[in-house]
């Protein structure tokens, strides 16, 4: 899954039982995320962890977060 989170990409992956997040830069790489998410986070409050994990970085324009993919 793919987020846009306040402008950020973020990329969520499971792997086994933990949640496993990527950055996307501008040239399409990854690279590890700074942030933990809690194993037992079900999928479908993602996108409201991010958003309270991430409201302080909200800027006009750029107002939420977003599932992309």
């Amino acid at each position: 899954m793919e987020f846009d989170v306040f402008g950020r990409r973020i990329i969520v992956e499971r792997h086994g039982n933990a949640w496993v997040s990527f950055e996307r830069g501008d040239d399409g790489k990854r690279r590890a995320s700074d942030f933990v998410i809690p194993p037992d986070l079900p999928e479908d409050a993602l996108e409201g962890y991010l958003a309270d994990l991430f409201h302080e970085t909200a800027r006009p324009g750029l107002p939420g977060v977003r599932r992309v993919r």
